[in-house]
């Protein structure tokens, strides 16, 4: 069961591990410390009790029944689209579609407003920190259509390079598609002045907000961005489901992504008339289950407030950094001054996937190669990195044995 947390109470990390009951286990006779939140972060009692309450008493098709069972799950599932909406603080609920995360939101993006819009000699641009799931869209995009995609270079800090970001914005220039937080650096890009220069220039700006959403509070209108799309399963929720937000006017322009059920007002031989969004880009049964657990941990997050969890991140990343900056031989690779959430490194002469062997062996639960995202990993010279990746309910002391398993991990390749 969830820990009592009394309303407007301060951040007590305590009473947050006792959310989660996986982090209560041992691995490897060690007490688990998981630094791989980048990856998938862990889930609260809230979000399991919410889907296993759904499987037992509501289970059943939305929008099609008249049925009790089906009006209840529409209800919950509609209620989900709201939180989601409040949480990203967007005008209406149909700017919202469900999708199964981060990678498919982009994709959806790119096969419906890009094959739209994006003809030959056209340009995309993307940053140089992207995520892989923000590049090959739009590569395969870009190599249908004849059009190019153009790359905005970061410095050695891993900070994008904003004057270079605007000065590769031109008349070609048919969108933007950008990463709020950097997966391998954990970089925070300045979002509200990259939509602001693309948007001087008339050009659409796409968010990959996976790495954000954890770690603070988002605001699409105050972003003013055009798309914003994230993973559930990285804010504490469920896999296999994720939301994308985009501005109505953009949404009303789209073609369909799919086609199935639900996304249709009226199907004849002769002709199918579309349905109004959301539900045009929401083909077949949804991940009912799934909407419902990404409700609960938006409610989890929002309870305790992104405020007061940013806060309490940045301590934490903080003294993370210190500790092991302060080890010989250890390189971080990020060095931003506005970051979120991520400690890579490299050991001087020991592979990152001997780093975590050791690791794991200590309990300690990190990731490592080139975290989807190789280009980076090109810009830095380097083949792979070891990756700890931070969430809510990570602590000081465990950033005390990472960095006691990075000195032993020395020792023994010493």
């Amino acid at each position: 069961m969830r820990s009592e947390r009394a309303p407007g109470s301060a951040f007590d990390v305590e009473l947050v591990r006792a959310d989660f009951p996986i982090l209560q286990q041992r691995v490897h006779g060690k007490p688990l410390v998981y630094l791989d939140n980048a990856a998938t972060s862990q889930k609260p009692w809230d979000v399991i009790e919410a889907i296993v309450r759904y499987y037992e008493g509501t289970n059943s098709n939305v929008h099609r029944g008249v049925h009790y069972l089906s009006e209840r799950a529409t209800e919950e599932y509609e209620g989900a689209r709201r939180k989601v909406q409040e949480f990203l603080n967007a005008e209406s609920a149909s700017e919202i579609i469900f999708v199964r995360g981060t990678t498919e939101g982009i994709n959806l993006v790119a096969q419906t407003y890009g094959r739209t819009n994006v003809k030959a000699g056209d340009e995309v641009l993307i940053t140089e920190m992207e995520h892989h799931s923000n590049i090959v869209p739009w590569q395969m995009l870009c190599n249908e259509r004849g059009a190019k995609l153009r790359v905005a270079p970061v410095n050695d800090d891993g900070e994008l390079l904003l004057d270079q970001f605007g000065e590769m914005i031109g008349p070609k220039t048919k969108l933007a598609a950008v990463t709020h937080v950097s997966n391998a650096l954990g970089s925070i890009n300045p979002l509200k002045k990259m939509v602001e220069i693309a948007h001087s220039h008339g050009v659409p700006v796409l968010v990959d907000g996976a790495q954000a959403v954890p770690h603070m509070k988002v605001d699409v209108r105050d972003l003013d961005c055009d798309f914003y799309t994230f993973s559930g399963h990285k804010v504490f929720g469920p896999t296999g489901i994720g939301a994308l937000y985009g501005k109505m006017a953009l949404l009303e322009a789209m073609p369909p992504y799919q086609a199935g059920g639900d996304m249709i007002a009226s199907v004849a031989f002769e002709k199918t008339t579309y349905n109004k969004p959301p539900y045009r880009f929401e083909a077949g049964t949804p991940d009912i289950a799934g909407v419902i657990g990404l409700g609960a941990a938006l409610d989890y997050v929002t309870d305790i407030g992104l405020e007061n969890i940013s806060a309490y991140e940045d301590e934490v990343l903080a003294y993370g950094t210190k500790a092991l900056t302060s080890i010989p031989g250890v390189r971080l690779i990020g060095t931003a001054k506005e970051k979120a959430g991520v400690l890579s490194f490299t050991i001087e002469n020991i592979h990152p996937h001997d780093i975590g062997t050791i690791l794991d062996q200590e309990g300690i639960a990190i990731r490592t190669g080139h975290h989807c995202a190789q280009p980076v990993m090109q810009r830095f010279g380097i083949p792979a990195t070891a990756r700890a990746s931070l969430a809510l309910y990570n602590t000081k002391e465990e950033i005390d044995a990472l960095a006691r398993a990075v000195e032993k991990t020395k020792e023994i390749f010493s």
